[in-house]
C-alpha cells in the first residue's frame, strides 16, 4: 500500500490510521531519511494510543517507553553499531513485548526482527510530500 502525503497533519493521521490497525505485540518499522516523518507518524500512533506525553525522536535515549491504552516502545537506532550492540542493551525484548514496538533505523538489526515486522518507508519527495510504503500490514 502506498500513500502520499503533503503535510505533517496528513502524516500524523496515517500513524492514526496505521495505530488502529495495530494490536498488542505490533512491530513496525519506519525507514526513512532524516525529516522524512518517521518522528510524526509515532506521534500519530501515540494520539491513537492516547498517550498524553510529548513524543520525540529517541536518538540520544535510544527508547523510550509511553505508557497508553497499550504500551509503546519507541526506539532510534540511529546510533548505535548494529545488532550486537542491540543484543547488548537488551533491546530484543521489546521485539516481544505486549505493546507496540516502533523502531527507527531499524534496517540496523533486519536481521532479528520478527516475521510479521510491518515494513513503513518514507521517501521526500521532489516537490516535499511524502511518500509512504507500507508491506506486511495485515487488511
Amino acid at each position: 500500500m502506498i500513500f502520499t502525503s503533503t503535510n505533517s497533519d496528513e502524516t500524523k493521521n496515517f500513524g492514526k490510521e496505521l495505530a488502529s490497525k495495530l494490536k498488542p505485540g505490533s512491530v513496525v518499522s519506519l525507514r526513512g531519511s532524516l525529516g522524512a516523518g518517521k518522528t510524526v507518524i509515532a506521534k500519530g500512533i501515540a494520539e491513537y494510543l492516547q498517550i498524553s506525553e510529548a513524543i520525540v525522536s529517541p536518538t540520544f535515549t535510544i527508547l523510550q517507553e509511553y505508557e497508553g491504552t497499550l504500551p509503546l516502545y519507541h526506539m532510534d537506532l540511529y546510533r548505535i553499531s548494529g545488532s550486537d550492540e542491540f543484543e547488548m542493551m537488551g533491546g530484543e525484548e521489546m521485539l516481544y513485548g505486549e505493546g507496540i514496538t516502533l523502531i527507527e533505523w531499524s534496517e540496523k538489526i533486519d536481521e532479528m526482527l520478527p516475521e510479521n515486522t510491518i515494513y513503513i518507508d518514507l521517501k521526500i519527495l521532489d516537490n516535499q510530500d511524502r511518500e509512504i510504503n507500507v508491506v506486511g500490514l495485515e487488511k
